[in-house]
């Protein structure tokens, strides 16, 4: 947890910053603050998962990771069909901007579980 509200603050402000410099060229279909809530929030209860599965089920945690990652592709999906369902857009740009720091959470809570398995 101390190094996830960091993570998320740092990459939140180069992200805004990014956006910021193409709101010019581009309107944006989801706020940098939604994208950076959306995953943070998930991370988040991904990262409780994994140590309540951790403490109690500790030969599970390994499932629990890819479960749970499974769960946050499909809420991606749910996320992401309004953008999708839009017509008469270029999403290029909007789909880098979910897929980019989605992918960076990805890593940390890789990392996470990696962590996790190791201490076993």
């Amino acid at each position: 947890m101390k190094y996830l509200i960091p993570f998320t603050l740092l990459f939140f402000v180069a992200q805004y910053y990014g956006t910021a410099a193409w709101s010019a060229h581009h309107e944006f279909f989801y706020a940098t603050w939604s994208i950076y809530l959306f995953l943070f929030v998930s991370t988040l209860l991904i990262y409780l998962l994994l140590l309540f599965v951790n403490l109690n089920f500790p030969d599970f945690t390994g499932f629990a990771f890819l479960a749970t990652t499974f769960v946050k592709m499909m809420a991606a999906v749910v996320f992401l069909i309004p953008l999708i369902q839009s017509e008469g857009r270029e999403t290029n740009l909007d789909i880098a901007a979910f897929f980019i720091p989605y992918f960076l959470f990805l890593l940390f809570e890789t990392v996470f579980a990696i962590r996790l398995l190791n201490k076993r």
